[in-house]
């Protein structure tokens, strides 16, 4: 079995997955993470700064030698050139925002399966050498994620987790805690009706059988999450965790400085 059928197959399995989440195009820094034992490294071409190229070359540096990970996308729009393009290059799964309805992951589940199944374009490209290339193959072993962000997505979350052929749905916190009613993507006043709608997220996947993922700023907010039945969770992510952690070392350089 490959690694991406592995991986696709756990996913679907329900087993607790753990991934890094990459803003920074940087393919040395891919190479580095995924030997550290992640399940995945998601690229997000969203909100993240890689254009194409930066993207095929994360995706190839995923494939090191050593690497236990696979490389997700989040890809730009829920749209047939967005998606298959990630795919031709090389990514395992793909997650797609801002769905709001079972029709939305009915056109993503589409994006993603060849004919008769779906329309995805048949070019491989790059994929062609580790997934696939044959289009029964290339189905079992790729997987498509819908966001559950917004408020029409929450309020429509049971029929998106129905939907034939979705592998899962993935939780962006801050967008949904917005969607919500919050002032700000972290605003406490709306944490109660937050961790309803996860619950509700999270039932809805269970109940449809599909994975259940949601992003974090820490491990150890992913471990909270894992714990309450959560089957995947990103720990995000590179370029906030190199200022943090350089910030570090700096004041414990000034403060030593100091004695």
């Amino acid at each position: 079995m490959t690694t991406a059928a592995h991986f696709t197959a756990a996913l679907r399995d329900r087993q607790r997955l753990i991934g890094y989440w990459s803003l920074l195009d940087s393919p040395v820094a891919a190479e580095r993470l995924a030997r550290l034992g992640y399940d995945y490294l998601a690229f997000d071409a969203q909100h993240g700064l890689f254009g194409y190229q930066g993207l095929l070359n994360n995706l190839i540096a995923t494939d090191t030698r050593g690497s236990t990970a696979v490389g997700m996308v989040r890809v730009e729009a829920n749209d047939p050139t967005c998606i298959g393009r990630a795919l031709d290059a090389g990514a395992t799964a793909v997650i797609v925002p801002l769905v709001d309805t079972a029709r939305d992951a009915a056109d993503a589940v589409a994006a993603v399966r060849y004919p008769p199944h779906g329309r995805r374009s048949y070019g491989p490209m790059r994929a062609q050498l580790r997934i696939g290339p044959a289009p029964a193959d290339t189905h079992e072993q790729t997987a498509v994620l819908a966001m559950i962000e917004t408020a029409d997505g929450l309020a429509n979350v049971e029929e998106i987790c129905a939907t034939p052929g979705l592998d899962g749905v993935y939780v962006g916190p801050s967008d949904l805690r917005l969607a919500i009613g919050g002032k700000t993507s972290t605003d406490p006043d709306v944490a109660e009706e937050f961790e309803q709608a996860l619950t509700r997220i999270r039932k809805a996947a269970e109940a449809a059988g599909i994975a259940a993922g949601i992003h974090n700023g820490d491990g150890a907010s992913a471990a909270r999450r894992l714990a309450e039945g959560f089957t995947f969770a990103s720990v995000a992510a590179d370029v906030v965790h190199l200022q943090q952690v350089a910030a570090a070392h700096l004041d414990a350089a000034r403060e030593e400085g100091r004695k």
